[in-house]
């Protein structure tokens, strides 16, 4: 069994019902951690329909976010999701801006990891962690059936 998130006629992923279920709850728990909508809707009938303009606006949020922190524990646990979810937004068309992301935020740094003796840790340089994440983003996707 499987199902599938769609935008419009298009398939973008059709993914086990596990992988499909597990990736649904992560959406819920990031929707709720960043107060806004992903634009994924409800699965009914093993689809799942999504809203390309409310979920470029989640995308890019959700890279800013990313992009703001340098917690180890933080990263590891919304890196596998980011990734995928950068795999979704470029099947769907929406455009992701790796030169704004990846230049220095104009927010603060959030959940900044304290390394212990040696103070601060400093998340990474902008070019290196957007070619991290494009990197990430290609080989997870060529994971992700259609």
């Amino acid at each position: 069994m499987s199902q599938y998130f769609d935008v419009g006629d298009e398939t973008l992923w059709n993914p086990s019902n596990g992988a499909s279920r597990m990736f649904q709850r992560q959406v819920a728990a990031f929707e709720a951690e960043m107060g806004l909508p992903s634009g994924i809707g409800p699965m009914e009938n093993d689809e799942c329909q999504i809203d390309p303009a409310v979920f470029e606006v989640f995308v890019n949020a959700l890279l800013a976010r990313h992009r703001r922190t340098s917690h180890a524990v933080m990263l590891a646990l919304s890196e596998g999701f980011t990734a995928t979810v950068v795999v979704l937004a470029e099947r769907a068309g929406i455009r992701v801006d790796w030169g704004q992301h990846g230049a220095t935020p104009e927010t603060p740094f959030e959940n900044v990891q304290a390394s212990g003796v040696t103070g601060l840790s400093a998340p990474a340089e902008g070019g290196a962690w957007g070619a991290g994440m494009r990197a990430r983003a290609w080989e997870l996707g060529r994971r992700m059936p259609r």
